[in-house]
């Protein structure tokens, strides 16, 4: 381990208190789940950026059955690229945190050890790419959502013009973005002829792997050609698919655990009992024993990724849209309406006929799963939380299907409501004409189209289509006008609930 990676081996804490920590530890009642193994003798292998409830629920878990199964040296420093709510979250507890698996059996509660250390990127961010181009660092991980890429999600292409990616290729050591970060990090690597780590997106992007490659080598490449023909050479990003619900956690859910703990943990995670990882088995810079912990390494993420996106992530979006017009507040409560669980059975099967997946593949019990998951009355998903950042992911989760349903001269009426239920939400008015918190990178400018447009389904729809970072060229296709236009109109005469009682399986 370098001497830079050493000082992440933990501190003792000055004294024991109520508070979740390595001190206290013994003190936790003894049904609650803790590490099980020395977390003194664990070195970092993985730097995480975007450390938020996904990651911690998901990635963290994992390598937390790993470090307990016997490995010393993949343990996690997690990154925010700019909140620091997350390190003054953790950081006074050692990092540790409670994952609170909620079912209709009941909870079931463990406490995380394989995140050693926290940053914030902002905050000092020459310390972190120090850390990233460490020889000790294998691996470099990402849940940063799909804006946190600067990307265009209609092509999967670098913006160049985000004013992120601006300001870090003016100012490479002091980057803002994750592809900042990242590229500052694998120079100092080619600088220093060190093999470069690997780039391990876990984010629901389309193609992840092939798609963060794209993104990194076009910022690098704006550096310096030879510096991103070196990345298109030389760094792995493999392609991952990952699964697990997990809600925003709430100040009750913080007050629920800390009383089963009998001690103050300042953010746990909340999550489901299903779980999924499959990566493409692509990992130059070396790799955890992900099978053992049950990561599925496959040759091709595709099939299933395109799988999770348009069965479950359609659905799940379809319901939240919609969902929220109705005013569900959460995406269980909208599967108790008989009408909103047969739309979002609906969304799958229309999904599912454009879906080429590897033999003994049952789509069907995939699906019948979901909505047995969404249903989970213990996991309170708010559809608000799920409607963030659409403009990111329509192309991904609904999109592509409603092209390829086209293609196969297949109606979209389906899709389209699911689509007109974006478009009336981000108008940022509900059904009661009251004001809806839009959180999206374009609200500014999908507000205006709609103040311009106002509440007319034939002038808001083709507005919102020409919206080219969104919809691209496929926004001009007559077929999807109509279908959209038809389907918006429906909701502002009928209202979200009535429209989905309406919907007749394409």
């Amino acid at each position: 381990m370098s001497r830079k990676m050493a000082k992440f081996r933990r501190s003792k804490p000055k004294e024991a208190d109520l508070r979740l920590s390595n001190a206290n530890l013994d003190r936790l009642p003894g049904h609650i789940h803790r590490p099980g193994y020395d977390r003194a003798g664990v070195t970092p292998g993985i730097v995480h950026l975007g450390i938020g409830a996904f990651h911690r629920a998901h990635q963290a878990v994992v390598i937390d059955d790993l470090l307990a199964a016997g490995a010393t040296d993949w343990g996690i420093i997690g990154a925010s690229l700019r909140s620091a709510d997350t390190f003054d979250a953790l950081a006074p507890q050692d990092c540790l945190y409670t994952v609170a698996v909620r079912s209709g059996a009941g909870t079931e509660h463990r406490i995380i050890g394989s995140v050693l250390a926290t940053e914030v990127a902002k905050n000092n961010p020459a310390h972190l790419i120090a850390l990233m181009a460490d020889p000790a660092t294998r691996i470099v991980s990402l849940t940063v959502t799909e804006k946190g890429y600067c990307h265009t999600p209609q092509t999967g292409e670098l913006n160049a013009d985000h004013p992120d990616i601006i300001h870090d290729l003016a100012n490479p050591e002091a980057p803002r973005s994750a592809p900042g970060f990242i590229v500052a990090a694998l120079a100092r690597r080619r600088a220093a002829s060190l093999t470069p780590f690997t780039v391990l997106s876990c984010d629901n992007l389309s193609a992840n792997g092939h798609t963060v490659m794209r993104i990194l080598t076009q910022f690098a490449h704006l550096r310096s050609p030879e510096l991103g023909k070196w990345i298109a050479d030389e760094v792995a990003c493999p392609s991952t698919m990952v699964d697990r619900i997990v809600p925003e956690t709430t100040d009750a859910d913080r007050a629920a655990v800390s009383a089963e703990l009998g001690m103050t943990d300042a953010w746990p995670v909340i999550t489901e009992p299903f779980t999924q990882w499959i990566v493409e088995d692509n990992l130059g810079a070396g790799r955890p024993d992900f099978a053992r912990a049950g990561v599925q390494l496959v040759a091709d993420v595709t099939p299933f990724e395109h799988m999770k996106l348009r069965l479950l992530n359609a659905s799940h979006s379809a319901l939240a849209y919609l969902g929220y017009l109705a005013g569900y507040e959460t995406i269980a409560a909208a599967m108790t309406d008989d009408r909103f669980a047969a739309f979002a059975r609906g969304v799958m099967a229309d999904a599912a006929v454009t879906l080429s997946m590897p033999a003994g593949t049952d789509l069907a019990a995939y699906s019948a799963s979901l909505l047995e998951r969404f249903a989970n009355p213990a996991l309170h998903h708010r559809t608000w939380q799920i409607a963030m950042d659409g403009s990111q992911k329509l192309p991904q989760r609904l999109l592509g299907t409603m092209q390829d349903r086209l293609r196969q001269g297949l109606p979209i009426d389906t899709h389209a409501l699911a689509v007109a239920g974006w478009m009336r939400y981000v108008t940022g008015i509900d059904e009661n004409g009251q004001a809806i918190d839009v959180r999206d990178p374009i609200a500014r400018e999908l507000a205006d189209i709609a103040k311009q447009a106002g509440p007319v389904a034939d002038r808001l729809a083709p507005a919102l289509l020409d919206v080219r970072s969104v919809f691209g060229e496929f926004g001009t296709d007559p077929r999807l006008r109509r279908a959209v236009t038809r389907a918006l109109a429906r909701l502002y005469e009928l209202g979200a609930r009535q429209a989905v009682q309406a919907w007749r399986p394409g």
